[in-house]
């Protein structure tokens, strides 16, 4: 019976933490992030904040995925912490909401910025009356996001011919991507012009309700650092590649972030980063003229294609692990006899995720993401603190550094992002929460088939 082959080596690993986490979120976010905290000392504060969690949480993640290097990544870490019924809610809410809407979401930032150069790909082709679009409203089906269905396939079909292939990709289109990114931040720091006076957005909404909404809006950006640990069991020497992967990826992702932010606030006062939709272009725009506008839109398109891959090539290996496990369809477990990949699961995280981009725009696709995402993280990093108790034979090649304040801090500050984006996105939390509760009865029926 074929298997799942190691392929991928530290710079494949690296890439899909890297690639796979910055996508779309530093060229949208911080227009969100200024809007709900208004001046550019916060801004960073929450890009800090936002950041060491992260490295908190990939710190943490580095142990279990040291220690527990196989397909699935959290799955299976919940499973051996808490056993199968959390690994199943896990795997569900990734299939079904967290990872299909996360693709979903960098497939629709890939149609915006097209849109810069064909802008009749935000034209209605259809519209329904069913509450299924955004903020309940009736649905709207554009020319974009048509295209962003095929991109979403196209990728799948790349990852169907081999974790070389894909890896391969990952690496080179990442590489790329942080070399453009690179380019961006230098022309914007070394600009000369006169900007206007840098006055904090006096609309802002401030106050803790404001910085929890911005810190979703970051940690969307960030979200992605712990993509490595799903291709476990396809990465050569996964004890010593997945840690440095987790850890050193991280560690440059918070770096290119402040780097872009202060780019961004060198060239634009607030008020501008608060009114543009595409601030990355505001700024190239301001220091290039029209042609530096057009070099970001390339730039960010790139970079979500990378982020794309990185996710599909991730996240297609959820669903194989819940089947190779007979919590889900057994077809779903089928690995392609000469491509030595999860052919079928690919298929079905590649057409489901291409359908979640009807579903909704930009902002309320990512917080359909965070909601149910950092309640699975938070659980995952608890894991750490359950498994050192509950298998303490367990062979552990790496230990998180600072345990155990690390992992429960991070803990803690995910239960109070979880509680925030709960009050202040009820809509679309309760949709992310309603569908992880759906996967209980399924739960209860593929284990009576066992």
């Amino acid at each position: 019976m074929p298997e799942l082959k190691r392929g991928l080596g530290l710079w494949g690993a690296a890439s899909i933490v890297v690639g796979t986490t910055i996508g779309s979120g530093i060229f949208l976010v911080p227009k969100n992030m200024v809007l709900n905290v208004g001046s550019p000392e916060m801004v960073f504060f929450v890009w800090v904040f936002g950041g060491i969690l992260s490295i908190f949480g990939a710190l943490t993640y580095a142990e279990l995925s040291a220690a527990l290097p196989e397909a699935g990544g959290e799955y299976v870490y919940l499973n051996t912490a808490y056993g199968p019924f959390w690994g199943f809610i896990y795997g569900w809410t990734q299939l079904w909401v967290a990872k299909a809407a996360s693709i979903a979401t960098l497939a629709t930032a890939f149609f915006y910025y097209l849109a810069n150069f064909f802008p009749g790909l935000d034209g209605v082709v259809v519209t329904s009356s069913l509450p299924l679009g955004p903020n309940g409203g009736p649905l709207e089906v554009r020319y974009g996001q048509i295209l962003a269905m095929a991109v979403i396939l196209f990728l799948g079909f790349v990852n169907y011919l081999g974790v070389r292939v894909g890896g391969g990709v990952q690496i080179a289109v990442t590489i790329l991507k942080i070399l453009l990114i690179a380019g961006l931040i230098a022309i914007g720091l070394s600009w000369g012009g006169e900007r206007g006076a840098a006055e904090p957005l006096a609309q802002a909404k401030g106050g803790i309700a404001g910085f929890f909404a911005a810190l979703v809006a970051a940690l969307w950006a960030y979200d992605g650092w712990n993509n490595a640990g799903m291709v476990g069991s396809e990465i050569n020497h996964p004890q010593r590649n997945l840690p440095i992967a987790l850890i050193a990826g991280t560690l440059t992702i918070m770096a290119v972030y402040l780097l872009a932010n202060w780019a961004y606030f060198h060239v634009l006062t607030p008020a501008e980063i608060a009114g543009s939709d595409r601030v990355a272009a505001s700024m190239m725009d301001r220091s290039m003229g029209s042609g530096g506008a057009a070099i970001v839109s390339v730039a960010a398109m790139l970079s979500i294609f990378a982020a794309l891959n990185g996710s599909i090539l991730s996240g297609s290996r959820i669903p194989y692990a819940m089947a190779r496990d007979r919590y889900f369809f057994q077809k779903v477990s089928t690995v392609h006899p000469k491509f030595h990949t999860p052919s079928v699961s690919i298929v079905l995280m590649s057409l489901w995720s291409s359908l979640m981009v009807l579903s909704g725009r930009y902002e309320e696709l990512y917080t359909l993401v965070i909601f149910p995402s950092w309640i699975l993280y938070g659980m995952t990093a608890a894991a750490v603190l359950v498994l050192r108790r509950k298998r303490p034979d367990l062979e552990r090649p790496y230990r998180v550094i600072g345990y155990p304040v690390v992992p429960v801090l991070f803990v803690l500050v995910a239960a109070a992002l979880i509680y925030s984006t709960l009050r202040n996105s009820p809509r679309e939390s309760l949709i992310g929460l309603a569908l992880i509760l759906a996967g209980i009865p399924f739960y209860f029926y593929w284990r009576s088939r066992r």
